[in-house]
């Protein structure tokens, strides 16, 4: 099935640029000049993927995350001419699965779409049923539940707590877990992982501050405690 990919960005030249390369690479290709078109289009649409901007009239890219990301798990790039740390953590906070900082290549950003459509098609294709205290995951539908209740994750975070689960006890470095969420394809920017890290804990653990689940290993990295 063809995948549907929206692109949200105020500039007419980069949505035009954006959906001609896509289209070409053979994806259903949509678009939108700010985040309150980009969210009613999306709402509607349902797209696979969204590429979205931050710096935009009437809705801005975190203020469309806020929103949008309460709503579906979609995986989000984010495009943007910030550099600041504090705004790739921001992004990254709200739901972001991806940073690619402009300018960029088109090659590159399809590249980093392929990927992710690539990870997600793994976890999809695999059966198996995690379980670990009481979380249960259930990789193949994509469903996390925590004491029996569901509990929503960004596509990121149910990818980093698959790799974890799979493997109790192991300590996985940042830059392994980087790997595995982005691909080796690609300069990693470590700090990302200990934001999802964080966002995760704050949906599994009855006190992130004092994690029973996902534990931090001084120096080497994180890991799934054995249950």
């Amino acid at each position: 099935m063809t995948k549907k990919i929206l692109i949200i960005d105020d500039k007419l030249e980069l949505r035009t640029l954006l959906k001609s390369y896509f289209t070409q690479e053979g994806f259903t290709t949509l678009t939108a000049g700010n985040g309150r078109e980009g969210l009613f289009t999306a709402r509607h649409e349902r797209p696979d993927l969204i590429i979205l901007d931050l710096m935009m009239p009437e809705m801005g890219g975190y203020d469309f995350m806020r929103a949008y990301t309460r709503e579906a798990g979609t995986p989000i790039i984010v495009l943007t001419a910030k550099l600041e740390e504090n705004d790739k953590v921001l992004g990254l906070e709200l739901g972001a699965d991806d940073y690619v900082t402009k300018p960029f290549s088109p090659r590159e950003l399809v590249a980093r779409v392929r990927a992710i459509f690539r990870r997600l098609e793994k976890q999809a294709n695999s059966q198996d049923i995690l379980r670990g205290g009481d979380i249960e995951m259930d990789r193949a539908g994509r469903i996390l539940t925590v004491t029996g209740k569901p509990v929503d994750l960004t596509p990121s975070e149910f990818d980093l707590l698959a790799t974890l689960m799979a493997a109790p006890g192991r300590v996985f470095s940042r830059l392994e877990l980087l790997d595995r969420l982005q691909g080796a394809a690609y300069e990693g920017y470590e700090r990302t992982i200990d934001v999802h890290v964080r966002n995760l804990r704050t949906k599994i653990e009855i006190n992130p501050s004092h994690p029973c689940y996902v534990e931090t290993v001084y120096g080497a990295g994180y890991r799934f405690a054995v249950q």
